[in-house]
């Protein structure tokens, strides 16, 4: 199965976000992450959806979405053309014998502590859903007491914008 980032640009109005997920569950497709805010303009909002399925499947669920009256545009993102970033937030359990190591490891990575108490530590660290599940493999030796990890947000490379095919 293939893995696709797609963004669904909607008309802010109430109950989009369940038309449009509930056009996946329809399809059986699993959403594996789910971002939604509104954009530039507060007419609009934007669906960040990551899933896994076939190529002809998700053609048609593609093609069922542009049928929904709110829809306004849909952009696929790959590796290769776009930027892509999700937020991780990790609370390790904060003990004398591994504190040094987790320490490290999170600056390895790249991760900022963001708040340090006696019993635990949070660390944050914003980057590709391949590095932050690297990150979280490596602290699973550790005790880690609560993870809280954002969907993907994606944006195209260069001056291309998802505006720009819809001449808003």
């Amino acid at each position: 199965m293939n893995r696709y980032t797609i963004a669904v640009l909607v008309r802010n109005q109430f109950g989009v976000l369940n038309r449009v997920t509930s056009m996946f569950r329809r399809r059986q497709f699993n959403i594996s992450a789910l971002t939604v805010s509104e954009t530039e303009s507060n007419e609009l909002s934007r669906i960040t959806v990551v899933f896994s399925g076939e190529e002809n499947k998700k053609q048609q669920l593609v093609n069922q979405l542009y049928k929904l009256p709110d829809v306004e545009f849909i952009e696929e993102f790959t590796d290769d053309d776009s930027i892509s970033c999700e937020l991780l937030l990790i609370k390790m359990v904060n003990e004398p014998d591994t504190r040094e190591e987790i320490r490290a490891a999170a600056s390895a990575f790249g991760a900022d502590t963001v708040d340090y108490a006696k019993d635990s530590m949070i660390f944050r660290l914003a980057d590709t859903t391949r590095r932050i599940d690297d990150f979280l493999n490596f602290m699973k030796d550790y005790t880690i007491l609560e993870i809280c990890r954002t969907g993907c947000v994606s944006l195209h490379k260069g001056s291309t914008t998802i505006r720009q095919a819809i001449n808003f």
